[in-house]
């Protein structure tokens, strides 16, 4: 079609709405068109087994029940719901081009289109947040860890916000305007003609949201650079007592991290004579050089298993730094082509546009969905165990056995 209205339908730039699919029926033959079905129906069960299982894997092991597995099992939700709900009422729009389920089930359908991709968009940076504190700032990290409504509140808003960006302007569009421009047989959005706010809507849903992930990436591959890099060595200057100084606090607060707290007493006996050591420090400035064994030997008992598990600590950081560029990545790829296509198609009101191009990005978004419970908890040992023991008991139960 190529009259009016078929640019106008051309026009529509939602992020999640309905296309208007009516010219693609004629052009494709049979075949295609099932070949086509058949993908989309395998996308469809791909996209529900893969969150399915990470909801399961949450659900059934205890284990996996921490503060950064819970926006973990949020995403699944909102990606399993979009396998669910989303692809399989748009799979027959798809190929004939028709709406038949009427108007409520639309703007059912759209809302929660809408709702759950922007939930997905805003779980993939909860999540990368959530890396970027464990990584730069663990200690304050750590003590959240059993703070159970941190991340039940963080879910919540995240739901919230997604809600508020689209879903509003979905259902009260067309009260709004006092009639409505989709022909009958037609579903997407009422503000398909409406560039401004399409324009200022995927600024928050995909621009904004990577410029994010993508800043919290930046920091925490400059941290794991930065601890990753060797010491300089000491240098024996009128300042080596300041930077030994420097160094023995930093190897002390490292170190308080991997033992036990000390009991009350010992603090206080510790903070008595710190008040003494100043005096004590200049007496030996004054009248010889400092001696590295006297300052050095309060740590030398517990210097080895700090360092072991610092060590371990930055592997750790380095696999999460690794998938974390993963995810990135494979978000960007999803989402550009489709936001920039929906800015080229607005600005030049769909002449510019070929419909089966703008289809693919448009399915190229829900990939995202089935490729997120593979990206996210497969790059977890316990999320790949809880897999293993769902998927083969009995090869996981015989692996447990011989590795005692």
């Amino acid at each position: 079609m190529h009259n009016s209205s078929a640019h106008a339908l051309h026009a529509a730039a939602a992020c999640n709405g309905s296309l208007p699919t009516q010219a693609l029926s004629p052009e494709l033959s049979l075949g295609v068109l099932v070949l086509l079905a058949s993908l989309m129906v395998l996308l469809a069960l791909v996209t529900i087994f893969g969150n399915v299982l990470v909801i399961l894997a949450f659900v059934r092991d205890r284990s996996l029940r921490h503060r950064s597995n819970y926006y973990f099992l949020n995403l699944a939700i909102s990606d399993c719901a979009v396998g669910v709900f989303c692809m399989p009422l748009y799979i027959p729009y798809s190929l004939t081009g028709k709406w038949h389920l009427g108007r409520d089930i639309c703007k059912l359908w759209l809302a929660l289109d809408y709702l759950l991709c922007t939930a997905s968009v805003f779980n993939i940076v909860l999540i990368s947040y959530d890396r970027f504190l464990s990584v730069t700032k663990a200690v304050s990290y750590r003590a959240q860890q059993g703070v159970a409504s941190n991340p039940v509140a963080m879910m919540v808003a995240t739901w919230g916000l997604a809600f508020l960006l689209y879903c509003p302007a979905v259902l009260l569009w067309e009260r709004a305007a006092g009639r409505s421009v989709v022909p009958a047989d037609q579903c997407h959005a009422e503000f398909f003609h409406n560039w401004y706010f399409l324009l200022s809507a995927s600024t928050l849903e995909f621009f904004l949201p990577l410029l994010l992930v993508t800043y919290f990436n930046l920091h925490i591959f400059r941290d794991i650079r930065r601890r990753s890099s060797p010491r300089q060595p000491q240098q024996p200057s009128s300042s080596g007592s300041s930077s030994s100084s420097s160094s023995s606090i930093s190897s002390s607060l490292s170190c308080r991290l991997c033992l036990p707290p000390r009991p009350a007493a010992l603090e206080a006996e510790d903070s008595v004579s710190s008040s003494v050591r100043p005096k004590k420090e200049a007496l030996v400035a004054e009248g010889s050089p400092p001696s590295r064994g006297d300052s050095g030997a309060p740590e030398s008992d517990f210097s080895a298993p700090c360092r072991a598990r610092s060590r371990a600590k930055l592997q750790r950081d380095r696999r999460v730094a690794k998938s974390l560029a993963v995810i990135v990545c494979v978000f960007a790829v999803c989402w550009a082509p489709y936001t920039l296509l929906m800015i080229v198609r607005g600005a030049c009101q769909g002449t510019c546009v070929h419909n089966s191009l703008y289809e693919i990005t448009f399915w190229l978004l829900w990939l995202n969905s089935s490729l997120n419970p593979f990206l996210y908890p497969l790059c977890h040992v316990k999320f790949r165990m809880a897999f293993a023991r769902m998927l083969c008991p009995r090869r996981f139960a015989a692996l447990k056995s011989s590795s005692f």
